[in-house]
C-alpha cells in the first residue's frame, strides 16, 4: 500500500440492488433490442505511447448510413493532459436505474490508466460535439484510497459509479481494488471491505438478483506497463483467478483458481437475464472461454467451454502464437456470444443457447498477425505453411488485430476496433503507432448465423488531423450491451 496515503476511506452503496421506478435505459434487456437504431458511437483515442505530444481524445463517429458524414469522425474533444491513455468508458446513469426522472445518463466516465485521472464528459448538451464536465483528479483519489491506475466503471441503480483500480501508485498489484464515486464524482472511498480485496484487478460485473458481482484479473501494473514478458507470468505478476463478492456490501466470499487453461482472465460478464446465475470470462492468455456458474450449494464454479488452439508459428518472438481473447460480448437474448483473437486476426460468433455448449455460427478475418503480406507464418500439422486472407476494405490493408467490440441493440452490426494498450500495441503491432487504428463494422446474421465484413464502413484512425491515434472502445449514447445491467 502507498506510504503517503491519509486515512483510507470505505464506501457503502445505498439501495444498489433497487431498481428506480422510472430513468434511462430499458425495463428488460428484450427491451432493449427493439430500441432505436444508433446514429453515433463515441469512441476513446489515445496519442499516448504514439510518440506524438497530442492528448488523448474522445471521438465522435457517424454511424448512420443515411448520413452524409457516415463512417466519419465528425468531432475530437482533446483532454486537457498529456500521457492519461484513454482505454475504457462507462455511464454514470444505466438501464439499472430505468425510469427514474431523477436519473439521466449524461456523463460518459473516462478512466486513464496511466495517469489515474477520471474525466467525466457532458453527452447532453450536444450528443455530437461532447464537453469535459469534471476532472476526477489522481491526488484525491489516492489520497482517500490508496487506488491508482483506475480502468473499467459501472453505473450502479444508487446513482454511485464502481471503478476498477488494478493497482497502488507504485504499481504493485497489491494496492488494487474498486473505487466508489458518487453521482457527483466525488470521492466516497473504496467499494469492498477492508481487507477483502481480490489479489488482481481487471474487468468486473454484478447480478443483483443473486446478491452478487465478480471481478477478473490482469496483472500488476508494474509488469504489464513495460510490455508483456513471460518471465513475469511465471515470477506470479498476472492474475489467473475470479473474485467472488456478495453485492452490493463488497465482502470477499470465494476466490476461484482458474489454473494453467486460465491464465490472464480478463473481460468478464453475466448473461443478461438479470434472474440467470451464469456468465463468461475470456481468459487471454490461454485463449479459453470459461464459463462460471453457481452450484447447488450457492457456491460458485467453472468450466472450459470454449478452447482456442496455440498456433505453431515461424519468425515470431515465440515457437508458438495463442489467440489472445482481448474481448468478448454478450447479445442483448443471450443467444449468442461474440469474441476477438487480438494475435491469431479473427472475429467469432458461437450460439449460447446452451451455456454449456457453445457452437461455431461465424468467424472473419480482419488482420491479425499471420495474414497474407505479413513475415509470420503458421505451420500446419503437415509441416506445410499458411497464412490467412484478409479482404482490403476500400483499399486499406486491415492493421493490428481485432481487439475492442461492440454490438448493435438489435445484434445485427458488430463495431470493431484494433488497439489493446499502447506500450503491447508497439510490442506486437508496431505499424499501429505509424500508421493508426481503424474501425470496421460487421454485418450479424442472427437467424442462422455468420459474419460478413460490411465494405462501405471503414474509420481510418491513421487520417487524424494531429497524426495517427490508436483507438479503443466504443459506446453509443443510448447505451448497450457492454455497459448495461439489469437489475
Amino acid at each position: 500500500m502507498a506510504t503517503d496515503v491519509g486515512v483510507l476511506q470505505h464506501g457503502s452503496v445505498e439501495n444498489a440492488a433497487v431498481c428506480c421506478k422510472k430513468g434511462p435505459g430499458y425495463a428488460t434487456p428484450l427491451e432493449a433490442m427493439s430500441g432505436p437504431r444508433e446514429s453515433l458511437i463515441y469512441v476513446t483515442c489515445a496519442y499516448s505511447g504514439t510518440g506524438r505530444e497530442k492528448p488523448d481524445y474522445l471521438a465522435t463517429v457517424d454511424v448512420d448510413p443515411s448520413s452524409p458524414t457516415y463512417s466519419k469522425v465528425i468531432h475530437r474533444l482533446p483532454v486537457p493532459y498529456l500521457g492519461d491513455e484513454l482505454l475504457h468508458s462507462g455511464w454514470n446513469s444505466c438501464s439499472s436505474c430505468h425510469g427514474d426522472p431523477s436519473a439521466n445518463r449524461r456523463f460518459l466516465v473516462l478512466p486513464s490508466l496511466i495517469s489515474g485521472r477520471i474525466y467525466v464528459i457532458d453527452t447532453l448538451k450536444n450528443p455530437k460535439a461532447p464537453s469535459l464536465h469534471k476532472v476526477v483528479e489522481p491526488a484525491d483519489i489516492v489520497q482517500k484510497t490508496g487506488l491508482a491506475y483506475p480502468h473499467k466503471s459501472h453505473c450502479l441503480a444508487s446513482g454511485d459509479i464502481l471503478v476498477s483500480c488494478l493497482g497502488d501508485k507504485d504499481g504493485n498489484a497489491e494496492g488494487n481494488g474498486f473505487l466508489l464515486l458518487d453521482s457527483e464524482f466525488k470521492v466516497k472511498g473504496r467499494w469492498e471491505k477492508p481487507g477483502h480485496s481480490p489479489l488482481f484487478g481487471y474487468d468486473f460485473w454484478y447480478q443483483p438478483r443473486h446478491k452478487t458481482m465478480i471481478s477478473s484479473s490482469w496483472g500488476a501494473p508494474a509488469a504489464f506497463t513495460k510490455g508483456f514478458n513471460p518471465q513475469h507470468v511465471s515470477d506470479g505478476l498476472y492474475g489467473r483467478h475470479l473474485f467472488v463478492y456478495s453485492w452490493p456490501d463488497g465482502e470477499l466470499k470465494q476466490t476461484l483458481d482458474l489454473g494453467n487453461t486460465g491464465l490472464m482472465p480478463l473481460e468478464i460478464k453475466f448473461l443478461h437475464d438479470p434472474s440467470e446465475d451464469t456468465g463468461f470470462v475470456a481468459c487471454a492468455l490461454t485463449s479459453n472461454m470459461v464459463r462460471f456458474f453457481k452450484t447447488t450449494d450457492g457456491s460458485w464454479s467453472h468450466e472450459v467451454v470454449i478452447s482456442v488452439n496455440p498456433q505453431k508459428v515461424q519468425n515470431w518472438i515465440f515457437p508458438e502464437m495463442p489467440g489472445l481473447i482481448a474481448d468478448f460480448l454478450i447479445s442483448l437474448d443471450d443467444r449468442f456470444l461474440y469474441f476477438v483473437n487480438w494475435f491469431h486476426g479473427d472475429v467469432r460468433q458461437y450460439n449460447i443457447e446452451d451455456p454449456k455448449n457453445p457452437v461455431l455460427k461465424g468467424q472473419v478475418w480482419v488482420g491479425g498477425l499471420i495474414q497474407k503480406g505479413s513475415p509470420v507464418f503458421a505451420v500446419a500439422e503437415d509441416g506445410s505453411t499458411f497464412q490467412h486472407e484478409v479482404p482490403e476494405i476500400q483499399g486499406h490493408r486491415l492493421r493490428g488485430g481485432p481487439q475492442m467490440i461492440q454490438l448493435s441493440l438489435d445484434g445485427k452490426r458488430l463495431y470493431v476496433t484494433n488497439s489493446l494498450f499502447s506500450v503491447w500495441d508497439n510490442q506486437f503491432y508496431p505499424e499501429l503507432a505509424e500508421k493508426g487504428s481503424h474501425m470496421l463494422q460487421i454485418d450479424v446474421d442472427t437467424e442462422k448465423g455468420g459474419l460478413a465484413i460490411n465494405p462501405n464502413f471503414f474509420v481510418d484512425f491513421g487520417a487524424e488531423p494531429d497524426g495517427p491515434s490508436f483507438a479503443h472502445e466504443m459506446r453509443y449514447p443510448g447505451g448497450d450491451c457492454t455497459s448495461d445491467i439489469w437489475v
